[in-house]
């Protein structure tokens, strides 16, 4: 549930704890005043307190100056993420902050894409045509926590498919059934981010599909960074989207699998 609130300007402290890595920062317009990336084996439990404490006296940044909190409300590990969305549950009802959720996935699209812009811009890049960026998690059994982007050269940034639950493989297939249909050049480039230890194999797959229907693909490996889901969440501030601390819960969208087989079942027999 959101609720109406008048957004202050001024610094906004970021967490997300849906991966490996516990992500956190505070921005201030766009710098960057602190920022922790830490890699516990998931206790992230254990640290994210006294990481917000560090990064708090680090940056100078008292807790009434904060104009918001923001966090990553996954999808991601079951338990990681609720770690995050409690802390800043907690924090912006003690505080009397605005809390903002934002999308994981998007965050770790979105650091990724600015990650390539700075070090890794190749020919495509220059080239009309959109630039998708498409992250991933590991959810086991084949699966992976996904959703899709694309960057055009208008600078815009835009959403094409939600987050979700879906298995790698077909993942793949729709992917290359998306830029066949779109036509020759109509996609330039696609980025392929988050953890892919797991799934190297389609990505390699991926990139074979790509680079026969002229599309660059580029696999990278990125590890989610706090600024992104503050950058994110001062935009989900200043659009008035904020959330109530007492009502706010993780995108558990494992749970949802279940509900999603059963819909497809209905269907089939209501078909028949």
């Amino acid at each position: 549930m959101r609720v109406e609130q008048k957004h202050q300007p001024g610094p906004i402290l970021a967490l997300d704890t849906a991966t490996a890595s516990m992500a956190a920062a505070i921005i201030n317009g766009n710098d960057v005043l602190a920022e922790i990336q830490s890699l516990a084996e998931r206790n992230h439990s254990v640290h994210v307190v006294s990481h917000i404490k560090e990064m708090l006296a680090s940056s100078g940044v008292k807790d009434n100056e904060l104009a918001a909190i923001a966090v990553g409300n996954g999808p991601g590990s079951y338990t990681g993420m609720r770690i995050a969305v409690a802390v800043a549950k907690t924090l912006a009802w003690v505080w009397n902050k605005p809390l903002v959720g934002v999308s994981s996935l998007e965050a770790l699209a979105c650091g990724a894409w600015h990650q390539r812009l700075v070090h890794a811009v190749g020919a495509a890049d220059a080239k009309a045509g959109e630039h998708w960026v498409l992250p991933i998690m590991d959810a086991r059994r084949g699966q992976v926590y996904s959703a899709a982007f694309s960057m055009t050269n208008d600078a815009e940034w835009m959403r094409w498919a939600d987050d979700g639950v879906r298995l790698m493989n077909v993942w793949v297939d729709q992917l290359a059934a998306q830029f066949h249909t779109r036509g020759q050049g109509s996609v330039r480039s696609i980025s392929l981010v988050g953890d892919l230890t797991l799934h190297e194999a389609e990505a390699e797959r991926l990139k074979q599909l790509g680079e026969a229907a002229g599309v660059d693909v580029k696999l990278q490996p990125f590890v989610q960074e706090g600024r992104w889901v503050a950058a994110l969440g001062r935009t989900r501030l200043e659009a008035g989207l904020i959330e109530d601390p007492h009502l706010f819960v993780p995108n558990y969208t494992q749970l949802t699998e279940a509900e999603v087989i059963w819909k497809a079942k209905q269907a089939g027999e209501a078909k028949a």
